[in-house]
């Protein structure tokens, strides 16, 4: 690639990033599983956490974004297996975990993309499946694992892959959304067809599949939307974003092609 042509390419980019910053200091004080926490910042948001005294938060590798003085960070791998899990499931293989010091401190994760980030809290019976790499943070009762896709279909021509992360225990986990977070609550059966990327996270109850664009050949290859769809299924809550970073690579990767 020629330098005009990546100056162009880091301009669309740039461009697609202050059009999402429209930033907002509307923010409310939230307080889950005895944890406080802000999120702001609109659509490049910050998730700014209160930590009492000797209390701590786990986070990916790099999280951190700023924090007050007396929060202390202890890197941990978890083993080999849980290091490898991560490896496979799109995270570090070493986190950090931070806690606060003779009083209560503060500590901020920043997303690495235009987006969200949703708390959800983790109960038994509860767990959640996310795309790769949506880990952002969680309490220290949250335990991320690697989760397979059972079906070949679903992970060769999903979009999602065969390998996602789930989240068990109990506890608050932060995750990130590329774009906005758009959620729906299935009910048992009911269905919802979802183009390649879309799919941040649905609970574990949730079951997921691929089947083919419907409308014969025509649709297939003309319509502009691929071959295949991601299939969810009830009962459960989905959550779908609106910016996946696939499709921004493929609009970006278009326009460096053709330099207009």
């Amino acid at each position: 690639m020629n330098l005009e042509k990546k100056g162009e390419a880091e301009g669309v980019f740039f461009t697609l990033c202050r059009m999402t910053a429209k930033l907002s200091v509307i923010s409310c004080l939230w307080h889950i599983q005895n944890m406080r926490y802000e999120i702001k910042g609109g659509e490049l948001p910050v998730v700014e956490i209160h930590l009492e005294s000797e209390e701590s938060i786990n986070c990916e590798n790099g999280a951190m974004s700023w924090m007050t003085d007396n929060v202390a960070m202890q890197t941990k791998g978890g083993g080999i297996g849980k290091m490898v899990s991560k490896a496979f499931s799109g995270e570090a293989m070493f986190g950090n975990t931070y806690t606060a010091q003779k009083g209560p401190g503060m500590i901020t994760m920043c997303t690495n993309f235009p987006g969200s980030i949703v708390a959800i809290e983790i109960t038994p019976g509860k767990e959640i499946i996310c795309q790769k790499g949506a880990y952002l943070a969680s309490t220290p009762g949250v335990e991320m694992s690697i989760f397979f896709q059972k079906k070949v279909g679903s992970g060769f021509f999903g979009g999602e892959g065969f390998i996602m992360q789930k989240m068990s225990g109990t506890g608050l986990v932060f995750i990130e959304i590329d774009g906005a977070a758009i959620e729906y609550s299935l009910d048992a059966g009911q269905r919802m067809i979802i183009d390649t990327g879309y799919l941040a996270m649905m609970d574990a109850t949730c079951s997921m599949d691929v089947e083919t664009v419907k409308g014969g050949v025509k649709n297939m290859f003309l319509g502009g939307e691929g071959l295949f769809n991601t299939v969810v299924t009830g009962p459960g809550k989905i959550i779908l974003q609106t910016l996946p970073k696939i499709q921004m690579a493929s609009a970006i990767s278009a326009f460096m092609a053709t330099g207009r």
